[in-house]
């Protein structure tokens, strides 16, 4: 039987018509962008053009504010220590305690070397506490960086509006994007943010390829410097076919965006509502405001990670939550700031679907994990507690 995969929050397959158009550029395009014969000037002819495509997807006002950079991690830290060095007398971080350890391992490695942050904590739906965002802006702010959406819950912050406040303060604002771009309507034009992150693979693009958007009138500083690439915004010789893919990428994503997020919304609220029906288990992350792709279902007394195993074993691929933090025996920083109950907390599962997944693979999930929650249920000692105990509730709550 042909492998399901719902694992698109951690990576989506590369688009064919994106490997198609990235080809050329290994073989017959191969000249420098930089280099002024034809070899060259036809190479950065689709640079430029890769650009516009980007700057469509996210509605830039203009194509120079589209920065190429490796991925989504780079252009984060990119945003961050330039904040940090061009705005003067400011020498603090504002941002979300659900962030991606892209951004929270830079924020723990910056406090050692004595940069203050402040992590603004989200209520039980990984919604960020406004007030509290309000409060920790101040003189010494000199970026607030917030995700535009939660990698394992969906959730989606209001970014507009906390990019208003944080200008309000004389602060820069950042958000990560990386989730958001391509499965939400973005139109940067409309909005006080100065800089966005975003990544090829997470919307069938190529991995190692990503963009930094930056406000234009925005004080930048290079993160890598060296030659005059990016108009002197990061250095190296462009990844010309990593860049060409991200551009067709774009321009699919851009194409068929609300179609898609229509289809993909409606598939995925079947498969949620379906296994809701099984008991015991919860949605976890804001169900009124999320990304159209993203279930994360809390499993009560179970063990995520061998649900995963079954799963896996069945031809289906889910996560737990972060492809980043798989493999660490502890619980999601996500959802310990969400105070999801001790009995759900490793029980969590994330299903992110795509453009790609089929009702027939949703239909496939459904047949098969009653049977694996029946079985670890009958494994589990915590379930069989619950069960013997009748004073409990039927239905855990949040």
């Amino acid at each position: 039987m042909r492998p399901i995969y719902l694992d698109n929050n951690a990576t989506t397959r590369t688009d064919p018509s994106v490997v198609a158009a990235m080809l050329p550029f290994f073989s017959e395009q191969f000249g420098n962008a930089s280099s002024a014969h034809a070899f060259g000037s036809d190479v950065a002819q689709a640079v430029r053009s890769a650009r516009r495509s980007v700057q469509g997807l996210i509605g830039a006002a203009f194509d120079h504010e589209i920065v190429f950079t490796s991925g989504g991690t780079e252009s984060d830290s990119a945003a961050i220590l330039s904040a940090l060095a061009v705005q003067e007398g400011r020498d603090e971080i504002v941002t979300s305690a659900v962030e991606h350890p892209a951004v929270l391992s830079l924020i723990e490695d910056l406090a050692r070397r004595g940069i203050r942050s402040r992590l603004i904590p989200v209520d039980r739906c990984g919604r960020l506490d406004i007030e509290a965002y309000r409060r920790a802006l101040g003189p010494r702010t000199a970026i607030a960086s917030v995700m535009w959406a939660n990698n394992e819950t969906g959730t989606i912050f209001p970014v507009e509006f906390l990019a208003r406040m944080a200008r309000s303060a004389g602060a820069l604002f950042h958000t990560d994007a990386v989730q958001a771009v391509g499965r939400v309507p973005i139109d940067l034009s409309a909005t006080e943010i100065d800089m966005l992150s975003l990544s090829g693979h997470k919307l069938h693009g190529p991995k190692g390829i990503g963009a930094l958007y930056v406000r234009k009138g925005t004080k930048f500083k290079p993160l890598i410097q060296g030659g005059p690439q990016e108009r002197r915004r990061r250095a190296g010789t462009e990844n010309v076919p990593g860049i060409v893919g991200l551009g067709k990428a774009a321009e699919l994503a851009a194409s068929q965006l609300e179609q898609e997020r229509a289809a993909v919304a409606m598939l995925r609220d079947r498969m949620e509502q379906s296994i809701l029906q099984l008991g015991h288990c919860i949605v976890l992350g804001d169900t009124k405001s999320r990304l159209p792709n993203t279930s994360n279902i809390a499993f009560e007394h179970l063990e995520g990670e061998a649900i995963i195993h079954h799963l896996n074993r069945a031809g289906i691929a889910a996560s737990l939550g972060s492809a980043c933090a798989s493999g660490s025996m502890e619980p999601s920083h996500v959802l310990c700031a969400m105070h999801v109950p001790p009995q759900a907390l490793r029980g969590a599962i994330r299903f992110s679907l795509s453009r790609e997944t089929t009702a027939e693979e949703v239909d496939r999930v459904l047949q098969v994990l009653p049977e694996i929650l029946s079985k670890q249920r009958a494994l589990s000692p915590s379930w069989q507690e619950r069960a013997s105990d009748t004073s409990r509730p039927a239905e855990m709550s949040l």
